[in-house]
């Protein structure tokens, strides 16, 4: 029986990612509907993991038998799951531990670490409490104004603790890279969160001061760990840029909560709701 759980909730998963079709509507709606469909398959079957593992492997479910095999299978599944976290955690202290080599400075009443390269570079890294990133690169080429713009930026990933959400999402991407359309949610999310960190900064400083800067930064950019840095260059396809540089000249977008659309996250506790039913 419990193999039957198993396969349901791989069927299901398979089948919310498969739901997922080209990004549009406003930004709110873009960001909840793929933030529930990437991270809902994966948490659904790890609730029906924990499920199996509370259950056991003897006794009867709804009249069937249970066997060995599928909590075996379940339990190597949660190693593995465990495994990934731990194997990224590492990755992000090791690359917050680098960071944390770099001379410290104060830049604009803000604490900086200073990167001695001479590429523009910007970025939040860490967890819940991010160190900031520049590069002499960036010190050197852009003016007080659009510096400005662009340490508001990484102030906005710091006041959404982006860093800290996205790795944990990043987990989740490890975990169902095997799932239908991962990769692509995955860039729709950081994308998003480019966007929703643009829109914070654009409140306190000149959007158009806040694109231009933009499009200075982003014609050299290094690649850093996705799930614990948060940058303002962060390499991305050129339609991705000019969306960024569009919602920045656009007027602000009117952001409304559809509370319909989380009342479906109440589907990954679902597996929980089978423990009574085994005895």
């Amino acid at each position: 029986m419990h193999l039957v759980m198993i396969l349901l909730a791989v069927a299901l998963s398979y089948g919310l990612r498969w739901s997922w079709i080209e990004p549009s509507g406003t930004w709110a709606e873009r960001w909840q509907r793929s933030l529930l469909l990437f991270a809902l398959p994966p948490l659904m079957l790890l609730m029906t993991a924990l499920a199996v593992l509370c259950m056991g492997p003897q006794g009867r479910m709804l009249g069937l038998h249970t066997d060995w095999f599928s909590y075996w299978l379940v339990l190597g599944g949660v190693g593995v799951a465990l495994g990934f976290c731990l194997k990224l955690a590492v990755e992000g202290w090791r690359s917050l531990q680098q960071i944390r080599t770099y001379p410290q400075i104060n830049l604009q009443a803000t604490s900086a670490r200073l990167l001695d390269k001479p590429i523009l570079f910007s970025a939040q890294v860490g967890f819940w409490q991010p160190e900031l990133v520049v590069s002499q690169g960036l010190l050197q080429t852009l003016n007080p104004n659009h510096l400005n713009a662009v340490l508001t930026h990484e102030q906005g990933h710091a006041y959404y603790r982006d860093t800290f959400w996205f790795f944990w999402l990043g987990w989740l991407r490890r975990l169902s890279f095997w799932l239908p359309n991962t990769e692509a949610l995955w860039q729709e999310l950081l994308v998003l969160r480019e966007l929703r960190a643009d829109r914070w900064a654009a409140e306190r400083v000149d959007p158009l001061l806040l694109a231009e800067s933009l499009l200075i930064v982003v014609s050299t950019s290094i690649a850093a760990p996705e799930s614990i840095c948060a940058a303002f260059s962060q390499p991305a396809p050129r339609n991705r840029l000019q969306e960024r540089i569009d919602a920045l000249l656009e007027a602000p977008p009117s952001i409304q909560s559809n509370s319909w659309i989380w009342s479906w996250g109440i589907l990954s506790l679902l597996p929980l709701m089978a423990i009574p039913l085994h005895n």
